[in-house]
């Protein structure tokens, strides 16, 4: 039996796709497949013709290959579809606030910046501690003993003489004590959604004024 393999040079040379067609695949498509099992066809020996069995399995290879890229086709249109859908959902959120996993917030004038931490275990004692962008400390809150869970805080933008801070970004920290340990909790703060843009791997990106960008993935909340 005369296999693909074993085809002549010009026979590869008449079927096989071109360069400008090959569209930089590592792999035969089905029309290049096709192409190759004809040329077989018409190359295979009069006194060793294909065995039946040997061309329905090749048919059968044909048949999954179509199925296959068929399939493929139909998943890249379905992601496709996905990631419109989802940049369409996330266009309704710019203008809104969403809570965010950063450490810095933006103060507007005569604002406020609100958050949630995370208490992992029982605390003690939660402290909130404001930074400026110079790293100086401005502001700093007791906000008591809290339980397993998330702790809504909120700084009212005066510093701990009660003056008021100018507009600008800060950094704001939560400490915990933990079986006599001070330890720093996960926060959440609060930022408004400017705009939403496509990355590259098709992934939705929400625009945050003052914070850069951030995967709608991790938003924690909306309102």
């Amino acid at each position: 039996m005369t296999d693909i393999s074993s085809i002549g040079k010009s026979a590869l040379e008449q079927y096989a796709p071109k360069p400008a067609e090959i569209k930089h695949k590592n792999e035969l498509g089905k029309n290049e497949f096709l192409n190759l099992m004809i040329a077989q066809l018409n190359n295979q020996s009069p006194l060793e013709p294909q065995d039946n069995t040997a061309f329905v399995a090749q048919l059968a290879q044909f048949s999954s290959l179509e199925g296959i890229t068929e399939l493929n086709n139909s998943v890249g249109d379905i992601a496709g579809e996905f990631r419109s859908a989802q940049a369409l959902q996330a266009s309704a959120m710019v203008g809104r606030s969403v809570l965010v996993p950063v450490s810095s917030g933006t103060l507007p004038l005569g604002g406020t910046i609100s958050g949630i931490a995370e208490v992992p275990n029982g605390s003690g004692n939660l402290t909130m501690k404001v930074y400026n962008k110079g790293g100086a400390l401005v502001s700093q809150s007791d906000l008591g003993q809290n339980q397993v869970g998330d702790v809504k805080f909120t700084w009212n933008g005066r510093n701990n003489k009660g003056e008021p801070m100018p507009a600008g970004s800060y950094r704001i920290e939560v400490e915990g004590s933990f079986n006599g340990e001070t330890e720093r909790v996960k926060s959440f703060l609060g930022a408004n959604v400017d705009s939403v843009s496509i990355a590259t791997d098709g992934g939705v990106k929400l625009n945050l004024a003052g914070q850069g960008s951030i995967a709608m993935s991790e938003v924690r909340q909306i309102f």
